[in-house]
């Protein structure tokens, strides 16, 4: 079974295509061995997205492929 990882410490990033107006922007956290959380920049009290890390490598590598 695989749990949840607690969120309230972590460091979230955003994305390097976010401008500058706040803008609709995807910050990720690299804090958490083998997942990625995921969560909408507008809603950082919102829920969170965690994906496998392998999933979120091949996910990036479709986006810039």
């Amino acid at each position: 079974m695989q749990h949840t990882p607690e969120l309230i410490s972590a460091r979230w990033r955003r994305s390097s295509y976010s401008n500058a107006n706040g803008g609709e922007c995807v910050e990720i956290t690299e804090d958490f061995p083998g997942v990625v959380p995921v969560r909408d920049s507008k809603t950082p009290n919102g829920p969170a997205l965690v994906v496998t890390a392998g999933s979120w490598t091949a996910f990036v590598a479709a986006l810039k492929g």
